[in-house]
């Protein structure tokens, strides 16, 4: 009874951060990058989800007290949306350390990941295949990370794809969790299937994209770097 009213206490602002990251998440998506408007929509979206993947992970810990894929979702988000803030902040003294302790965290959540999902799948559970791929992600986190602290940050478009990309997985958990999770969570005005699947999809697509529109970029500069030829 205690262990009930303590995850209720935690339900109301689970709920309201996943709301916030929702809808400042989208706005971040879709506005002018590198603006007033997108920057605030940025924090409020990172906020949202540390409060949103640490509550959630929390709540279901102590629900099953065990390691679920829940519990892997919410620490693999919290530190894909922390790195990813932290990949555009100026570096400062700490950073060394911080960059540290990422790959620590990293390496620690592939590792549960991994021994949930040879836990789960000799149960038969399902679950064990998103665990894996959790772990495997995070592990993939972990070596950016290593490279970031051998060369003690990275600027240009390096920097931006990996401000991107983490963040934009942070959105797609926190959409796929919304909308692809229990039915009722959803309202019944837009419990439509293809809507649903749009919404989710979102982040992956605007992330190829950016990334597209980066590596472009990132050529077209290339190019123009070229002397052009002497006149004969």
């Amino acid at each position: 009874m205690h262990t009930s009213g303590n995850l209720s206490l935690l339900l109301a602002p689970h709920i309201l951060a996943g709301m916030l990251a929702l809808g400042s998440g989208y706005v971040a998506l879709f506005v002018t990058k590198g603006l007033p408007l997108h920057r605030r929509s940025g924090m409020v979206f990172v906020y949202a989800m540390v409060a949103m993947s640490l509550s959630g992970a929390l709540m279901d810990f102590v629900k099953t007290a065990r390691i679920s894929v829940n519990v892997i979702a919410g620490l693999t988000t919290f530190y894909f949306v922390t790195t990813g803030l932290l990949t555009v902040r100026p570096r400062v003294r700490a950073s060394r350390a911080i960059d540290a302790g990422g790959i620590v965290l990293a390496v620690a959540v592939s590792l549960l990941a991994f021994g949930a999902g040879i836990e789960m799948a000799g149960r038969g559970r399902p679950e064990a295949g998103p665990s894996f791929v959790f772990g495997v992600l995070g592990i993939l986190g972990a070596a950016g990370d290593v490279r970031l602290a051998r060369e003690g940050g990275i600027e240009g478009p390096r920097r931006l794809r990996r401000h991107l990309w983490r963040m934009c997985f942070a959105m797609w958990v926190a959409a796929a969790s919304f909308f692809w999770g229990p039915p009722n969570r959803v309202p019944e005005a837009i419990r439509i299937p293809a809507l649903q699947a749009t919404a989710v999809l979102l982040p992956v697509g605007t992330m190829f994209y950016w990334l597209w529109r980066l590596r472009a970029r990132s050529a077209s500069r290339r190019i123009g770097t070229v002397d052009a030829p002497e006149a004969i």
